[in-house]
């Protein structure tokens, strides 16, 4: 579990900790990079009644609250995180769809450059590059040219 003291930060933003956003919170603690649909699974397994629009407004809720974060990873639906860990970036790998996390400070000169050169402030909590992974990319290697990346 991380943390975080849910029932705290959510009474001191005038909300109560229902049942639904303990079992919301604690899926995407469980899970990490998770769908509302992964995060709905998970939560049906102690709360069968919960629905998928249960899940989407308690996303919404809590990332306006500030305790989960999202970051589209593909064309899929987002996923989300917890907000208290380390902000990190995505590295998702097109051939295998592994998501790598990486320290903001690898991007740190990049940001700079942004900011240097477009006057840009950069967000980097929804950032994701998509690549290959050293696995794939070894696996390539050995084999020759193979197909096309996924999209």
């Amino acid at each position: 579990m991380a943390t975080t003291d849910w029932k705290t930060d959510l009474r001191e933003r005038g909300y109560r900790l229902t049942p639904q956003r303990q079992l919301v919170l604690e899926a995407v603690d469980h899970l990490e990079h998770a769908t509302p649909d992964d995060i709905l699974t998970e939560v049906r397994r102690t709360a069968s009644g919960v629905n998928i629009s249960t899940v989407y407004r308690t996303l919404e809720l809590l990332e306006e609250l500030g305790l989960v974060s999202h970051a589209h990873l593909g064309h899929g639906a987002p996923t989300y995180h917890l907000a208290d860990r380390h902000h990190h970036i995505h590295m998702v790998c097109r051939d295998c769809t592994d998501v790598i996390e990486a320290d903001l400070s690898v991007a740190e000169p990049f940001v700079r450059q942004l900011r240097a050169s477009f006057g840009f402030d950069t967000d980097m909590k929804h950032f994701a590059i998509f690549g290959r992974c050293a696995k794939c990319s070894a696996d390539r290697a050995d084999d020759g040219p193979g197909p096309e990346p996924r999209p």
